[in-house]
């Protein structure tokens, strides 16, 4: 199966719902990693390496087959002249021709059973289409046209969001240095939602503050806030203008590499529990310490949910996932602790489709005690 694309398009543009966040106009942007920082930022060669840990040639073999791998290949890539085995790691080097040939449905089952190990990290952090608009994504990819054509013939499905996973291959394909460079910067390219209150205001002034300043009067955003709300000019702005200031400075951007000196990078559960921060706590890169600050700060909620609140994915007593809750069905979110991960804007749906494990994932919110 190749996802093939539309002949024609326009830029997908929306209305949030009606609400007390005001009139809100949504449409999409990529964002690409900077230079400076997609230099100093490791980079695969043109092999792929399958990479089973724990298991046994036997375990691996059954695996394979179980996920709808042709026997011959099974045979072909577990050749001991082919793959490597060492401390009960199994590493196999499929070609081209051998990972085009696989169904979509054994790509992706195997492909979900690759992305359990942290080392076959681009099946683990996949490049996402969200929406499965693959169309919106190779628009302005800067990929060549054999890029292109592999790369509709190699996308597969996690959950329910379509994913890409095989760099390398590309790789066989580019003509110089600068195609190279573009094949990164392509698959660096991450979707945020830009989301613009249109003015002048339309509803009642008061709950549209106590909305945005999460009632709290003495919220440091609230003078500029009220300067909107008499616009009375046809206009639109941003809605980042009104985060608190920690994400408000983060907001379309990746980190800074610096911000790593302490062992980690900013992740999810960094960014939800300093929303309201006018400085960053990094005590919440520790897991536990995060922990402790969701359960004793925070009360347990149910939809509707309100501005600030997290939004916690949780599948089997496991917290999968945290993000911020903005405004109609849009989340602010961070998607792992990866230089390469920005903090964007999505439709909880699509957040939902990254990190939907099971049938028993659900949503918990949480709001800050006040």
């Amino acid at each position: 199966m190749t996802f093939g694309l539309c002949a024609a398009r326009t830029e997908p543009v929306w209305k949030a719902q009606p609400g007390p966040w005001g009139d809100l106009e949504v449409r999409t942007v990529y964002l690409e990693v900077p230079d400076t920082l997609l230099a100093a930022v490791s980079k695969p060669n043109a092999v792929t390496r399958w990479v089973f840990e724990q298991t046994t040639e036997t375990a691996v073999r059954e695996l394979l087959v179980r996920q709808g791998v042709p026997v011959a290949m099974v045979e072909r890539l577990l050749d001991p002249a082919s793959r490597t085995l060492r401390d009960n790691i199994v590493s196999l080097y499929p070609s081209v021709a051998e990972i085009t040939s696989l169904s979509v449905t054994a790509r992706s089952g195997l492909y979900r059973e690759l992305a359990k190990s942290s080392a076959n990290e681009y099946q683990r952090d996949p490049v996402y289409v969200l929406g499965g608009d693959l169309e919106d994504w190779l628009e302005t990819s800067g990929l060549n046209e054999a890029q292109v054509k592999l790369f509709r013939r190699l996308v597969w499905k996690r959950g329910d969001v379509l994913a890409f996973s095989d760099i390398q291959a590309l790789l066989t394909v580019v003509k110089d240095d600068a195609e190279i460079r573009n094949t990164f910067r392509a698959l660096t390219r991450v979707r945020s939602l830009l989301v613009e209150l249109k003015l002048p205001l339309q509803g009642d002034r008061k709950a549209f503050l106590d909305y945005w300043t999460a009632g709290q009067g003495d919220a440091p955003q609230l003078s500029f806030l009220r300067a909107v709300t008499q616009r009375q000019a046809s206009q639109t702005i941003d809605i980042t203008h009104f985060f608190p200031t920690v994400i408000r400075q983060r907001a379309y951007t990746f980190p800074e590499l610096d911000q790593g000196v302490k062992g980690r990078l900013p992740d999810c559960h960094w960014t939800s529990l300093n929303f309201f921060n006018s400085t960053p706590k990094d005590e919440y890169l520790d897991m536990r310490q995060a922990a402790t600050r969701l359960v004793q700060a925070y009360a347990t909620v149910e939809a509707p949910y309100k501005y600030g609140d997290i939004l916690c994915f949780l599948d089997g007593g496991e917290g999968l996932h945290t993000c911020v809750y903005i405004a109609d069905d849009i989340v602010l979110t961070k998607n792992g602790d990866s230089v390469l991960a920005p903090w964007v804007l999505m439709q909880v749906k699509d957040v939902e489709a990254i990190y939907r494990r099971s049938a028993d994932t659900r949503i918990q919110g949480f709001r800050l005690k006040r």
